[in-house]
């Protein structure tokens, strides 16, 4: 059986990868911006915290590369280290904090893409 396949041209990594600033101070990397999928890079600093929302259409996979996060999912609250994940699926209330004293990072990959299917929840307590 004859496959086509798509070759990358070039590789992507936080230094060409285009750069975005969200919440306070935290910043995101998209490794892949893709009609059907991202795959995008944040960190956090100490202490920070994420607007509570859901997403509609968009299932989303975090996973830690460095550090501790707690992330909650409509009740309950699931603390992260680095090489573990975290699957929310549609219409699930959540946000990722950084607990911790020091900074942290993970990817996000979201199918579809997240953005422009955020709805952010007012009580954000």
């Amino acid at each position: 059986m004859n496959r086509s396949r798509t070759i990358l041209s070039h590789r992507v990594g936080r230094n060409s990868a285009e750069h975005y600033m969200w919440g306070e101070h935290c910043d995101g990397w998209y490794l892949l911006k893709d009609t059907k999928l991202t795959v995008i890079e944040e960190q956090m600093p100490a202490g920070a915290t994420e607007i509570c929302h859901y997403h509609q259409h968009a299932q989303q996979f975090f996973f830690m590369l460095f550090g501790e996060a707690v992330i909650e999912v409509d009740d309950q609250e699931v603390r992260l280290t680095a090489g573990e994940g975290l699957h929310v699926a549609p219409g699930h209330r959540h946000r990722i904090k950084n607990a911790s004293p020091h900074l942290i990072r993970f990817l996000v990959i979201s199918e579809p893409p997240s953005h422009g299917d955020r709805v952010d929840i007012a009580d954000n307590s």
